[in-house]
């Protein structure tokens, strides 16, 4: 089945047309009909748009276009819904938007359309990005496709089921405190948040300006590296995108670590860590050490204020960025006697609870009163946060974390406690407030049931190619991204 493929091994087949990018897309939806019912990975599909681009695909590869003119040319990859797409919905999982759809493509997906990606799909999500189990999604939760009554995690939840059930070869999501790295740890995909302005967020709609990231969501290591390929690079649109030189990410995987010094926090040994998820990652520690890695116990001692530092900052920007749904523009509108009535009724109605609850903490926050004692002391120990992992990466390579406290948790467990559901993006967090990049890979399972794990890399700002080689090193020697749920 094509779908089950890698890029890497879907590309080699439409090289030697062995098979057709058609052959693929209709794979894909094939998988999707059998199965998406049950997993909710997708929040709207447009089939026939996907056939057109297949079709173009096959053209090109007829006429004798190559995959070292377009890497990803016929890959079918599917997109969080909060990424603007030409003429598809985008809704963010919110009913404030109503049946709107994007007037125009992200940076990101014209950069996937030039590498000859076939962009079909948008993926469910917690609304706005808002959350760490895609529950909070107006339309419904995703479920985890190793056990359809645990969550998937968020809020790329959508993303990463789609990838782990084989929908998609790949999708983007976006990571503003752990969003696409906790979701992949805990279906089993690799989950790649590149470094602040790396990738452009022009045509992602903002959740923490300075917090979000676009990246991607892949079946492995290499695929992470090719879809970093298409979409990193300075855009003009992007104020805050880095102009530098980039690499070809896939030059880096050379299975090789002897010499690379990996740190492990030692603040990161926290009470209440899942006694499997602790084993297995020290299993991966082990298993590093014999391929010639050096681990090395690092500090970083502001840790212990990431969590409230992150929900302040990201409440005060969410507060900020979505003041622009009022009701008068776009999305969903009910009408009031003055505009106050109007702004209330479609914001009460349109978001949900946890936007709200953010909106209102962001408000408070940066209100007349509080704004010294709360936002911009969050902002002074933020930066003290980000000295710790310059600090640190001064002796060592890489980081090495768990990339969750514990297994995918039941829907419906922590819902109704957010101080528990924010504790899940624990060993995520501190990655976003410092600008640095992560990702995560599978390291093993639990016992019953079985149940994915995930390993955290954390790197350097512009650090990815280190922690593309320690992932494939890892990943190459291991089975655990091999395996699939069976549904």
């Amino acid at each position: 089945m094509l779908n089950r493929l890698t890029i890497s091994q879907l590309t080699a087949q439409l090289a030697t047309r062995k098979a057709s990018a058609l052959e693929a897309v209709r794979s894909c939806f094939d998988r999707i009909g059998e199965v998406d019912a049950r997993v909710h990975a997708f929040l709207s599909l447009d089939e026939p748009d996907a056939i057109r681009q297949a079709k173009q695909a096959d053209g090109l590869l007829d006429a004798g276009k190559t995959h070292a003119e377009m890497p990803l040319l016929g890959v079918p990859v599917a997109i969080k819904d909060v990424i603007s797409v030409r003429g598809q919905p985008l809704t963010c999982a919110s009913r404030i938007l109503g049946n709107y759809r994007s007037p125009y493509d992200a940076t990101v997906i014209e950069r996937l359309r030039a590498a000859g990606a076939i962009v079909f799909g948008r993926t469910n999500l917690d609304e706005f990005a808002m959350g760490s189990s895609t529950e909070n999604s107006a339309f419904g939760p995703t479920f985890n496709p190793w056990d359809l009554s645990r969550t998937p995690g968020g809020s790329s939840g959508g993303s990463a089921a789609a990838v782990v059930s084989d929908f998609c070869s790949a999708a983007l999501g976006s990571d503003t405190g752990g969003s696409i790295r906790q979701p992949a740890a805990l279906v089993g995909c690799v989950g790649f948040k590149p470094s602040y302005g790396l990738v452009s967020r022009s045509g992602l709609v903002a959740f923490a300006s300075s917090l979000d990231q676009i990246g991607p969501l892949t079946k492995d290591v290499r695929d992470a590296a090719m879809m970093l390929n298409a979409i990193s690079g300075w855009d003009q649109r992007d104020s805050t995108s880095i102009p530098k030189s980039l690499p070809d990410y896939t030059a880096c995987l050379s299975g090789e670590v002897k010499g690379i010094r990996l740190g492990i926090p030692k603040e990161y040994a926290i009470g209440g860590l899942d006694v499997e998820v602790d084993g297995a990652v020290k299993a991966a520690l082990k298993h590093l050490e014999r391929l010639g890695a050096e681990i090395v116990e690092i500090s970083l001692p502001h840790t212990e204020y990431s969590v409230a530092t992150y929900y302040i900052v990201a409440t005060a920007e969410a507060s900020a960025n979505l003041a622009r749904f009022d009701g008068v523009r776009y999305g969903l509108r009910i009408d009031g006697d003055d505009p106050l009535e109007l702004y209330s009724k479609t914001r009460g109605a349109g978001f949900g609870a946890e936007v709200k609850r953010r909106i209102i903490l962001g408000t408070y926050v940066l209100s007349s009163g509080y704004y010294d004692a709360y936002y911009l002391r969050a902002q002074k120990v933020r930066t003290l946060i980000r000295q710790d992992f310059l600090k640190a990466f001064e002796k060592v390579d890489a980081i090495v974390t768990p990339t969750t406290p514990g297994p995918a948790f039941k829907i419906g467990e922590k819902i109704e406690d957010p101080l528990q559901m924010y504790l899940s993006d624990i060993f995520t967090i501190s990655c976003n407030l410092a600008g640095i990049c992560g990702m995560s890979i599978p390291c093993g399972f639990t016992a019953n049931p079985k149940l994915p794990i995930g390993l955290q890399f954390l790197g350097r700002p512009f650090g990815e190619e280190t922690l593309l080689r320690v992932a494939h090193a890892f990943e190459q020697t291991t089975p655990w991204h091999k395996e699939r749920p069976v549904l």
